[in-house]
């Protein structure tokens, strides 16, 4: 009984740190068990020295999985916005990868190129085209017209709110928890 009650008062504690209802929980202390093999942690999420962790727990998973939780439909406008602005932060991090506050070609380069790594039809030259005209991109929509000697020094986090203005960020990224009755009705 104590053990019963002390793992509800973790999950009321979760419940309050994460926003996700303790249904929610459970669905994700689920998939987490199957992606870590039913071990405490999660091993080598992402290699090299980028500040990341080697490895997170349940209450790291679920804190990250926080970020994309469904937006609450009883949010105002002033929720839903820093709710859009969290997300965003949460985005440009994982880019800035020496936390100084703005995204560099190379910390760009380096991210498109590692989310292009698995394709085996795009060769790393070409991942780096295409991180080069992001960039450019990026620096038309932040600066404007630049002078030929102007260097473009990175993305800033005002920047990066600037280039995703428009984009429908809150309902689109996302965790969608699927009702596993219904699932089952299916088959």
């Amino acid at each position: 009984m104590g053990a019963a009650h002390s793992a509800s008062a973790e999950v009321r504690e979760l419940v309050g740190k994460t926003g996700f209802s303790s249904d929610q929980i459970e669905q994700l202390h689920r998939r987490f068990k199957q992606l870590s093999g039913d071990q405490p942690t999660i091993r080598n999420l992402r290699k090299g020295p980028s500040g990341l962790a080697d490895e997170i727990d349940f209450e790291d998973f679920l804190t990250v999985m926080a970020y994309f939780r469904p937006i609450d439909t009883a949010m105002d406008d002033d929720q839903v916005q820093l709710c859009r602005r969290e997300k965003l932060r949460f985005l440009f991090h994982m880019y800035d990868s020496d936390s100084d506050g703005r995204i560099t070609l190379e910390e760009y380069r380096n991210v498109v190129e590692e989310l292009l790594s698995g394709n085996p039809h795009i060769e790393k030259e070409s991942a780096r085209t295409i991180a080069d005209g992001a960039m450019m991109e990026a620096a038309s929509v932040c600066v404007g017209q630049m002078e030929p000697d102007q260097v473009y020094e990175g993305i800033t986090f005002e920047d990066f709110l600037k280039i995703w203005q428009g984009i429908d960020i809150e309902t689109k990224m996302h965790v969608r928890f699927l009702n596993m009755e219904t699932i089952a009705l299916c088959h």
